[in-house]
């Protein structure tokens, strides 16, 4: 019997396929649209991340667990400020249920002419 042919591929050699991109750690702003202004520090002792922009200072800050990346509190708080402007958007519509003006006040005419 003949013997087996040899892989050209050698063990251990990390494939490129396998390879794991890394993940971004800073973030486009929603308020004022910067590129990688937003950043996330995560403290896993303490249990809290917090999302800063560094031009409008705006902030986030949400529980972590050990599988939580910053990725994840970026698209949490997305969830967030779509649910707080979809909140603010209802508010406005129970004041005014309907888009047509309130109809004006007719002049009353009495009978009592002289």
């Amino acid at each position: 019997m003949g013997k087996r042919k040899k892989s050209s591929r050698k063990p251990g050699a990390p494939s490129t396929a396998r390879r794991r991109q890394p993940l971004d750690t800073a973030f486009t702003c929603l308020f004022c649209n910067h590129d990688k202004s937003v950043t996330v520090r995560i403290d896993r002792k303490e249990g809290i991340a917090q999302l800063v922009c560094r031009v409008c200072d705006q902030r986030y800050q949400s529980k972590v667990n050990h599988l939580t990346e910053p990725v994840d509190i970026y698209s949490e708080w997305i969830d967030a400020a779509d649910a707080a402007q979809k909140e603010s958007q209802g508010h406005r519509r129970l004041a005014s249920s309907s888009s047509r003006p309130a109809p004006a006040a007719r002049p009353s005419f009495d009978s009592d002419e002289d």
